[in-house]
């Protein structure tokens, strides 16, 4: 269940639930708020739940995501679609809630390459999280004023809010990174490229 905290950079959510914890989690119908690479047309969706504040999930955009990109999303074998998680505290919560929220504001476009940002400055941004985030924002082309009014933009904070509610809700995902390929859901937590081949192949892919 989730609880509103409010503290000096933004209202953060809460979700009660330890980051990584073992359980399984599951729906990958097409949602009009999701964001998304590669052919939306392709037979094989894999949907990846994740947090710009979680350790693991930073972890498998380093290791994994570069490869799993040039071989599935670049050459259009596979429908790749990311949902926000808020899991853990601290400063896991204030960097991710402020993170998405700066990666809606740049827009689609640079939607992921914030996200990424985000993924390979993030011992930093645990450390500074207001000015590593500021600075990943002007980046993108945002101004100071433009990061303050997006991260405290109460309307945006309460749809990420609502976005992570259902997806633990309906889709019973409470631990990142949840991967679901073609409705199928793997157990959560970090996996290799070949364990991913052997889902996706699994799944008719």
């Amino acid at each position: 269940m989730l609880r509103i905290k409010v503290v000096a950079l933004v209202a953060l959510m809460v979700l009660g639930a330890a980051a990584c914890s073992p359980k399984v989690g599951g729906g990958a119908g097409a949602l009009p708020d999701d964001m998304g690479l590669g052919n939306a047309q392709a037979k094989t969706t894999v949907v990846e739940y994740a947090s710009v504040g979680c350790p693991v999930c930073a972890k498998w955009q380093k290791e994994v995501y570069p490869a799993f990109k040039a071989k599935y999303i670049d050459t259009g074998k596979i429908h790749y679609v990311f949902r926000e998680m808020l899991v853990g505290q601290g400063a896991e919560i204030q960097v991710a809630a402020s993170g998405f929220l700066v990666a809606r504001c740049a827009g689609k476009d640079k939607y992921f390459a914030v996200n990424d940002a985000i993924f390979k400055n993030q011992e930093q941004a645990f450390q500074a999280p207001r000015e590593t985030l500021l600075d990943i924002a002007k980046s993108v082309g945002m101004t100071e004023d433009g990061f303050k009014a997006c991260i405290n933009d109460e309307k945006s904070l309460q749809a990420l809010n609502d976005r992570v509610e259902r997806h633990n809700r309906d889709d019973h995902v409470n631990s990142t990174p949840t991967f679901v390929i073609n409705g199928k859901a793997m157990e959560p937590g970090f996996h290799s490229l070949e364990e991913i081949d052997a889902a996706i192949k699994a799944s008719g892919g």
